[in-house]
């Protein structure tokens, strides 16, 4: 019975120090007034993504960790094989995405990355941008810079993708006529269908979204958002959405990756 009852003790402990793991300072959700998503919440939704054991999300992470270490490709090579252990090659990794990439000449996300690195790296066909695959792999990436917080840079060649995202960000579009700035810079508090808005902060991706069931990237709320305001959405990984990553990215700068989120 002791023996029991000391395994549940240490049980216990365990799960104490995972949910204390997953919730942050409080303080670190807002910098000079830059406000993560996570303050718009319900309380009710706070908890669920600060209790790592009710957090939807980990379900993705911990598929992501298989992933990371599971043989791919006409190399049989693993992402492990080369990086190695996550939660030491990956640190502070997801909080420089987007960045600009001089071999590809390009900007690229942490997604595009991936896919990059299986083709070249490990003889791996790409994940399908959105797939399950994908989603998971890199929210166990990102889940590796979890507190840390988002500094992009958006100097040098990343100068011309910035200048593009903050214009998609303030122009109006679709049968709406709106811009993205509208609900998330004028009617940051308001309520829209029972939900509050946000500033749209995107530190928490890939983040679960309740509504959906499921974790989601950056591109898709993306699309969503495009969709709802009655726009021709454009497709995942395209420059214009990596453009709008940036300076989003930029936009909340200073605040901590929480992926796993859990939005409304």
């Amino acid at each position: 019975m002791r023996a029991r009852l000391l395994a549940l003790a240490l049980a216990l402990g365990l799960a104490a120090e995972c949910v204390q793991a997953q919730a942050l300072e409080p303080s670190l959700y807002e910098v000079d007034g830059r406000m993560s998503g996570y303050l718009f919440l319900a309380e009710t939704t706070r908890i669920l993504q600060d209790d790592t054991f009710q957090n939807p999300g980990t379900f993705e992470v911990e598929r992501g960790a298989q992933l990371w270490a599971d043989p791919a490709g006409a190399d049989g090579k693993s992402c492990q094989s080369c990086h190695g252990a996550a939660e030491n090659s990956m640190k502070g990794v997801a909080t420089r995405y987007p960045l600009y990439d001089e071999h590809a000449d390009m900007l690229v996300n942490l997604e595009l990355r991936v896919n990059s690195e299986r083709e070249l790296r490990m003889g791996a066909e790409p994940y399908a941008y959105e797939s399950e695959e994908l989603v998971a792999l890199t929210a166990f990436i990102s889940s590796q810079s979890h507190g840390m917080p988002m500094e992009v840079d958006v100097d040098g060649p990343a100068a011309t993708y910035f200048e593009q995202g903050r214009e998609f960000y303030f122009k109006r579009r679709g049968q709406l006529d709106l811009a993205c700035s509208h609900c998330h810079d004028e009617l940051v508090g308001w309520k829209l269908r029972g939900d509050v808005i946000s500033q749209g902060q995107i530190n928490g991706f890939p983040m679960y979204r309740l509504q959906w069931k499921k974790l989601a990237s950056r591109h898709r709320v993306f699309e969503w958002c495009n969709t709802s305001l009655r726009a021709e959405p454009y497709p995942y990984g395209s420059e214009e959405y990596l453009a709008l990553e940036l300076y989003v990215a930029w936009r909340g700068r200073g605040l901590p990756i929480e992926t796993p989120a859990v939005r409304r």
